[in-house]
C-alpha cells in the first residue's frame, strides 16, 4: 500500500507515469540491503523491521528524487539526456550523501541496542541501516540507467504510435494479424 501511494504523489508531483517507475527502481536494492542485514546479524522479521522496510520506501525516494528531479532541470534547460545524468549524479551526490549518512548515524544507537528497551526497536534500525547503506550507492549506478532506459522506452512508443497515425498499421502489427 505505501508502495502505491508513493507512485501515486510522485505521479501527480512529475506528471509524468514513467518517471515514478524510474524513481521507485531503487526500493528493490533498499529491501535487499534491510533484509541482507537483518539475515547478517541474527535479527527477525517483526512488527519493528517492517515498520523499518516501510520508512525505507520513503527514504530512498528521496534518493532518487533528488537524482531524477535535477535530471530534469538540466533537461528543461537544454542539456541532452546523457548530458544532464553525468551531471546530476556528481551534483547531487553530496546532498544525497549528507541525508542517508545523516540518518545511518542517527539510528546507529538504536542498532547498538545502547539504550533501554532498545532490543524491541534494533530490527527495525538495522534494516533502515541496511537498505540505506546499500540503496544509496546503487542509486547512484542503477537510476541514471533506469532513467535512460525509461526515457528510451518513452521515445520508442512515441515514435510507433506516430508511425500508426501516419501510415496507419501497414507494416506493422494489426489487431487483424496480430502474428506479423
Amino acid at each position: 500500500l505505501a508502495a502505491i501511494i508513493t507512485y501515486m504523489l510522485l505521479a501527480s508531483q512529475f506528471e509524468s507515469l514513467v518517471h515514478p517507475f524510474t524513481i521507485m527502481g531503487a526500493v528493490p536494492l533498499a529491501a535487499i540491503g534491510a533484509l541482507g542485514l537483518l539475515l547478517v546479524t541474527g535479527m527477525s522479521l517483526n512488527l519493528y523491521s517492517f515498520i523499518g522496510l516501510i520508512l525505507l520506501i520513503g527514504l530512498e525516494v528521496k534518493n532518487s528524487i533528488l537524482l531524477v528531479d535535477y535530471t530534469n532541470t538540466l533537461r528543461a534547460r537544454g542539456r541532452d539526456r546523457d548530458t544532464a545524468l553525468r551531471e546530476a549524479g556528481p551534483v547531487r551526490l553530496r546532498p544525497i550523501l549528507m541525508t542517508s549518512l545523516t540518518i545511518i548515524f542517527g539510528v546507529s544507537p538504536i542498532a547498538l541496542g545502547l539504550s533501554e528497551g532498545a532490543e524491541l526497536r534494533q530490527p527495525m534500525a538495522i534494516a533502515v541501516i541496511g537498505g540505506l547503506a546499500t540503496s544509496t550507492f546503487l542509486t547512484l549506478l542503477v537510476i541514471p540507467v533506469l532513467y535512460s532506459l525509461m526515457d528510451d522506452g518513452v521515445e520508442w512508443a512515441k515514435r510507433r504510435v506516430h508511425a500508426i497515425e501516419k501510415h496507419g498499421w501497414r507494416g506493422g502489427w494489426s489487431p487483424a494479424h496480430p502474428a506479423e
